[in-house]
């Protein structure tokens, strides 16, 4: 059952949507003819995504340059959106970042900046656009990460802050069900072509072993997540809110110990005293 063209004329907002696995999301809805916002902090990366957007949907694209950790800026971007488009129909808070560092090693700082860009800029981007939502209708995606269900050496920081987004999006469910809002969340595996994979994934020997390690026996594209965020907004998935689900081949059931691997034999080489 296709989900395309139902959300033709729609709006959509894409927090980190100016690169990687969010920017493919936002190309998807364009595809699929919505209006999409997109908010980033690289303009210069916020500029080529509007074109890219634009080229592939209906023209119907703006972007905005913010930080998720600052509220102010996000409501602004929020409000812009909805002024030029309409009620956000989708709103996706993806903006993440991370680094491998062992517990030790990370300071009071590291932790807090990954905490406060993928835990407390989740809630910047969901608490600032709930009074811009489409009510009832609204579909909320937060994308998470295998580290949010799975324990993963090296990403202490990641682990907390998205097992936090995710339960932010069970508690938001229950919260704004009442006002017809669905709010679910998307757990991308090991996706081709993203910082997210060169990190983790550093060489090529690593992402080989990733890639074996996935049942479906592939590496995941922007495209299959896409696909997922498409479909969780769409009628189809109409009577599904609070699920917290994984687009990963497969991979959160086990294979995500050899990245966990991969991480360590890097932090190794780059520091003697860390042992495998």
């Amino acid at each position: 059952m296709s989900t395309k063209r139902e959300h033709e004329d729609k709006t959509v907002f894409v927090a980190g949507g100016s690169s990687g696995i969010n920017l493919g999301i936002a190309l998807g809805f364009a595809r699929a003819g919505a209006r999409v916002g997109i908010l980033s902090r690289n303009q210069e990366k916020i500029d080529a995504a509007v074109r890219a957007i634009k080229n592939v949907g209906s023209g119907a694209a703006v972007g905005f340059s913010a930080d998720v950790r600052n509220p102010e800026e996000v409501k602004a971007a929020l409000r812009s959106t909805y002024e030029a488009h309409g009620a956000i129909d989708v709103l996706v808070s993806g903006a993440a970042g991370n680094f491998p560092a062992m517990a030790q090693d990370l300071s009071p700082n590291g932790f807090k900046a990954v905490v406060d860009i993928d835990l407390l800029g989740s809630f910047n981007v969901l608490h600032g656009g709930f009074e811009f939502l489409r009510k009832p209708g609204a579909s909320i995606i937060n994308i998470s990460a295998p580290q949010a269900i799975n324990p993963m050496v090296a990403q202490i920081h990641v682990c907390a802050a998205k097992a936090g987004v995710d339960m932010l999006t069970r508690v938001l469910a229950m919260e704004w069900g009442p006002y017809g809002i669905r709010v679910n969340s998307i757990i991308p595996g090991p996706i081709d072509a993203t910082e997210g994979m060169r990190r983790l994934a550093p060489t090529p020997e690593a992402l080989a072993a990733v890639t074996d390690s996935v049942p479906l026996g592939r590496l995941g594209q922007v495209e299959d997540v896409a696909a997922a965020a498409l479909m969780l907004s769409s009628r189809q998935a109409e009577f599904i809110t609070g699920a917290v689900v994984p687009v990963d081949g497969g991979w959160s059931l086990g294979g995500d110990r050899v990245a966990a691997a991969a991480i360590l034999a890097g932090l190794a080489r780059a520091n003697p005293s860390i042992r495998d």
